[in-house]
């Protein structure tokens, strides 16, 4: 690994102790992106070879707009070879009637959309699309925008107990919670339902990805954590009904994701499947289909509480959690301190634990976990419970924001939200 800080100075001393260090800094961020690392190292080797500041300079310049295209890209994470595009069905007959052919076309039935996947051509340009859309249908009836892809986003917790803790045992639970029949929308990875905490549980599934074998570690958890009925490990509300939509494909190029097509189609099956509350355990850049699909989802009654994100301190907003219609879920842990890797920021609304958690484990046993993604089953259930009795999901969040502890700043804060979930 070449130090680049040290081949600057040795080499080019005139270059001022500024510029040195702006350029180590670049260089350490463009060396921890994937793929980046060795074209990195061979255009340094390349631009020091040159022996004046002014063309150092230029050629750094050079280098830094090639390495935030390239991390920008990876960090947004979207599929390129296609383009979507979303409204009413009297919107797609107007923009036939123009001359537009959309390739594939799926009927949102529950949310009273049509979505269509256009192939893109290598010249595509989003903005003028877009614009080129809204001219003839006369405003902004339509969503345009690209295929984003989401994560689950689990961290490697170093601290995690190997055991974990029970999630009935890291909060106060009343003692109705284990007779109520809850039904609970899942959108996550598939879930192991040959796993033993689920042999009594009532878990309807539908995929929506064409992987005949797709990953199913993180919802193989998330649905423990609600419905788990292994008397050893009972979940929160084990007579809860699961609808588990699966979204999550897997690939060696990218791991695994989830497309917004894929979220948006599972949101209009649960919509259908008449669920209070959707359970939204993933993160990824905002998409404007997937915000107008939220909003609908909102309007039908069904309430989504979404994972804040495991990005650190000083990350971006990760969505859907941050789109207003959704609850953010952000985690703690048993002595209620933030958990090191959340987001934080003035979306996040709710505290749940959400370090070291057991759960199961797809294929068998059990394991623990940390992140925001763990936090959510607890509100989700909390808030399942409450719309049984106040199906207004405005009024019952007043009340369930009303009734947290407020464990940071006095009032709503950044790191806690409006505090630590309590059931009432």
């Amino acid at each position: 690994m070449i130090s680049f800080n040290a081949l600057l100075q040795a080499k080019y001393s005139p270059i001022s102790s500024l510029f040195r260090a702006a350029a180590a800094l670049i260089l350490v961020f463009a060396l921890s992106q994937p793929g980046v690392s060795q074209e990195v190292e061979d255009q340094v080797s390349d631009i020091v070879s040159e022996a004046t500041e002014e063309r150092i300079e230029q050629a750094m310049e050079d280098l830094l707009t090639d390495i935030e295209s390239r991390i920008s890209e990876d960090a947004l994470r979207i599929q390129t070879d296609h383009w979507l595009v979303m409204a009413e069905a009297d919107v797609f007959e107007q923009l036939a009637q123009e001359g537009y052919l959309f390739d594939r076309v799926s009927e949102l039935d529950g949310l009273g959309f049509l979505l269509a996947e256009v192939a893109a051509p290598a010249s595509f340009d989003l903005s003028a699309t877009r614009a080129g859309i809204y001219e003839v249908i006369g405003g902004d009836r339509a969503d345009v925008d690209l295929n984003h892809l989401y994560t689950a986003g689990v961290p490697d917790d170093p601290d995690a107990d190997i055991a974990g803790v029970a999630p009935r045992e890291l909060l106060a639970l009343p003692t109705d919670l284990s007779d109520l029949s809850l039904r609970i929308g899942i959108i996550d990875s598939s879930v192991d339902q040959g796993h033993g905490a689920f042999s009594h549980a009532s878990i309807t599934t539908r995929r929506f990805v064409e992987n005949d074998s797709p990953p199913n570690f993180h919802g193989t958890a998330i649905a423990s954590i609600i419905a788990s009925n292994d008397p050893s490990a009972l979940g929160l509300a084990p007579r809860a009904e699961l609808f588990a939509a699966e979204v999550f494909d897997q690939t060696k190029e990218r791991g695994e994701f989830a497309s917004t097509v894929s979220l948006i189609k599972a949101l209009n099956w649960l919509i259908t499947q008449q669920v209070s509350v959707i359970n939204i355990s993933l993160a990824g850049p905002p998409n404007r289909l997937l915000e107008t699909a939220l909003a609908r989802v909102r309007e039908r009654g069904v309430l989504a509480i979404a994972a804040a994100g495991n990005g650190g301190p000083m990350a971006q907003p990760m969505y859907p959690a941050a789109y207003p219609e959704v609850v953010a879920v952000t985690a703690t842990d048993n002595r209620g301190r933030a958990f090191r890797l959340a987001n934080r920021g003035e979306y996040v609304d709710i505290a749940a634990p959400g370090v070291n958690v057991r759960h199961a484990q797809a294929g068998g046993g059990y394991a623990a976990s940390s992140g925001t993604s763990y936090a959510v089953p607890f509100v989700t259930v909390a808030a399942a419970r409450l719309l049984q009795s106040n199906n207004e999901p405005a009024a019952m969040l007043d009340a369930l924001y009303a009734s947290a502890v407020d464990i940071g700043a006095p009032g709503r804060d950044q790191i806690y939200g409006y505090g630590q979930l309590q059931f009432q």
